[in-house]
């Protein structure tokens, strides 16, 4: 299912502080699938995608850190030139938004992980 929930956790802009974040999930035994940290000055954002996000709830709660959960769109495209184009042009033909996204892919592999929070997350996972 291409649905799933990003977590955002605001944190300080310092070293160790994603260390910290990463530990208390790994702790709890949730696996981390998407990740990506933003700064500005002193504070800064964790955003991920996990396997167990209600572990994850249980976990940042427990360990007294803000979250706040987003529903995105979390996908597999082709790894190779213009699929996320082409991808998003079908997004943008059904007047679809896109406020935030990231992707990633190694070298070689077939398929690029792609995360997006879109205006309508319902008709973007129709999408194909």
């Amino acid at each position: 299912m291409p649905k799933a929930i990003e977590f955002k956790i605001p944190c300080e802009n310092r070293p160790g502080t994603l260390a910290h974040i990463a530990r208390i999930l790994g702790d709890a035994k949730v696996n981390i699938f998407a990740l990506l940290t933003t700064t500005a000055g002193a504070e800064g954002a964790v955003q991920c995608i996990v396997d167990q996000p209600q572990k994850a709830r249980k976990a940042l709660t427990e360990a007294g850190l803000a979250y706040k959960e987003t529903p995105v769109l979390h996908i597999k495209l082709p790894n190779v030139p213009c699929a996320l184009a082409r991808f998003t042009q079908k997004l943008a033909d059904k007047d679809i938004n896109i406020t935030c996204g990231y992707q990633t892919a190694t070298k070689g592999a077939r398929k690029a992980a792609v995360v997006l929070a879109v205006s309508d997350l319902d008709q973007a996972a129709r999408v194909r």
